[in-house]
């Protein structure tokens, strides 16, 4: 049996609304190479890169962070964790909703990292490294989408505000966090975590009201 949703797909409808025209916003500008943008993002990468290679122990701790508790393919295992659940549980529209809309995001930042041709920050005195082009930051993005279906399932099966609360503090720290780390450790501008963030949000919500929409009538 279904779950029924707990909130009305306008509502998830006007958060991705809110989420996706700053994104397109942002995606414009950086496209368009943007002089005040780049500044601003160039200012605040160097004042983060001085840090990192001035605190070794601290660099060493966002590495671990980045490139392990946080990093996509762990946040993916753990989304593929869920969805084995569910399937398990016999939910399998809401299994294969939450998969189809992690593959989603997972391609979508491909395609715009490959469209956007975005370069990475380049030190003379790296820190770390990262591959591929930038915009937008697939760790951000990740997260946001990973953060965000969790916290739709439980809202979905009813749980209590105190326990959405309780989820939604680590939930907030990882987003935050990893998009940080990024940009903490030189390998990408803060730009780009933002607009992963950003969209990452959007694709959650949209995918929570579509099947809001879809089986909202289903007990």
């Amino acid at each position: 049996m279904l779950p029924r949703p707990s909130s009305s797909p306008r509502r998830s409808v006007r958060l991705a609304l809110l989420l996706f025209l700053p994104f397109a916003a942002l995606l414009t500008l950086v496209a368009a190479r943007w002089s005040p943008l780049l500044g601003w993002d160039r200012a605040v990468a160097t004042s983060l890169h001085r840090t990192a290679v001035t605190a070794p122990g601290l660099t060493t701790a966002n590495k671990i962070f980045s490139d392990w508790v946080w990093d996509p393919w762990t946040l993916r295992a753990l989304l593929a964790v869920a969805v084995v659940v569910l399937l398990r549980r016999g939910q399998w529209p809401l299994g294969c909703w939450v998969a189809v809309t992690a593959a989603v995001g997972t391609a979508l930042q491909q395609v715009l990292k490959a469209l956007v041709g975005r370069h990475r920050p380049e030190w003379p005195d790296p820190v770390d490294s990262a591959h591929y082009a930038a915009f937008p930051s697939g760790h951000a993005m990740t997260a946001a989408v990973a953060g965000g279906l969790a916290l739709w399932l439980l809202r979905l099966y009813g749980a209590r505000r105190r326990w959405l609360w309780a989820a939604a503090v680590p939930v907030t720290a990882s987003v935050v966090g990893v998009g940080l780390t990024r940009v903490y450790l030189g390998v990408h501008w803060a730009t780009d975590v933002l607009g992963g963030w950003l969209l990452g949000g959007a694709l959650v919500a949209a995918a929570a009201a579509a099947y809001a929409r879809r089986y909202g009538t289903r007990r």
